[in-house]
């Protein structure tokens, strides 16, 4: 089955360094997005219930976006920062994949999982 491309936004309130480092470290990443963490140089292997998947950090500039492609299929997941102008307000882009049928469950995990990324940043 196909997957399907799929985008969230959320407004964090912090600054995008400090979101950043949540977003790229192996330890900012596994006190919201997974379990456990590590890295070897671009490679990535997140690790949830024991069970790791490994990803590679293919982009990434300082403060605004990162982006992994995971090296079991040819999807990738992102994540962009952004400032609104006017408001000076921080938001977090999401970019991912999921098949159609489970599209609403991938989506309340991430729910879930910004829930957690916001409560350990304090926003």
């Amino acid at each position: 089955m196909d997957k399907e491309r799929f985008d969230l936004e959320y407004v964090v309130n912090c600054s995008p360094k400090v979101l950043y480092n949540r977003l790229n470290s192996a330890s900012g990443l596994a006190e919201w997005f997974a379990d456990d963490v590590a890295v070897n140089g671009k490679k990535y292997t997140f690790f949830w219930d024991k069970v790791g998947r490994e990803a590679e950090l293919v982009f990434k500039k300082e403060n605004l976006i990162v982006r992994y492609n995971w090296l079991d299929d040819d999807s990738f997941f992102e994540f962009k920062i952004t400032r609104d102008e006017l408001t000076g307000d921080v938001s977090l882009l999401i970019t991912d994949f999921a098949e159609l049928d489970e599209l609403d469950e991938i989506r309340d995990l991430w729910n879930s999982q910004i829930a957690t990324l916001k409560h350990v940043i304090g926003s």
